[in-house]
């Protein structure tokens, strides 16, 4: 008994001691809006899609999508390699051909024939075209895929819209049916 009373004593002051800690407010509950949307702008795709004109890449570097600057260049970068090394050597080519109806037998190609040479300018002039081809189809793709990413970033994405698979019975056969259920719940 003499220990219940010392003990019931400090369980009473630590409970009026927190009571009175608080301080009492008056706080007005404001109800989120939730159909309020967010502010688009409609003119960061075009913003995106012109930096990406006038440097590659820095229209991805404006969407904060940094990890596709080094596929821009790289794809870029390669396709401009084998234009500049495709394009050297179909000069090569077509300047010994030249020479060989100038007369002259002094090139580094001496072992092939008129008819090679001919074949090796076709060849090599068709892989700079499509070398070209494809660093101006990069350059294209570089600004599409900036302007598409800056306005999918304004495309409204939450909870309240869902997609699942669903496996349902078939109502004749019973059998298994794959198929996609849509709910968007309504608040």
């Amino acid at each position: 008994m003499n220990k219940i009373v010392p003990i019931s004593l400090l369980f009473f002051l630590i409970g009026t001691a927190s009571i009175f800690a608080q301080a009492k407010s008056d706080a007005v509950l404001v109800a989120k809006d939730t159909t309020k949307l967010e502010e688009i702008d409609p003119l960061t795709p075009a913003k995106a899609a012109f930096y990406s004109a006038i440097l590659p890449g820095l229209g991805q570097a404006y969407n904060k999508k940094y990890w596709k600057i080094p596929l821009v260049y790289g794809a870029i970068g390669t396709s401009l390699y084998f234009y500049i090394d495709n394009n050297k050597k179909y000069h090569d080519y077509r300047d010994a051909y030249k020479r060989r109806l100038e007369g002259y037998n002094d090139d580094k190609y001496q072992f092939l024939d008129d008819s090679r040479l001919i074949a090796g300018q076709k060849f090599y002039q068709r892989n700079r075209d499509l070398s070209a081809f494809f660093v101006v189809g990069f350059y294209v793709l570089n600004i599409i895929d900036a302007n598409v990413d800056a306005a999918l970033i304004q495309f409204n994405v939450n909870e309240r819209l869902s997609m699942r698979p669903e496996i349902y019975p078939s109502d004749v056969t019973f059998k298994p049916n794959v198929g996609l259920t849509l709910n968007y719940t309504f608040k």
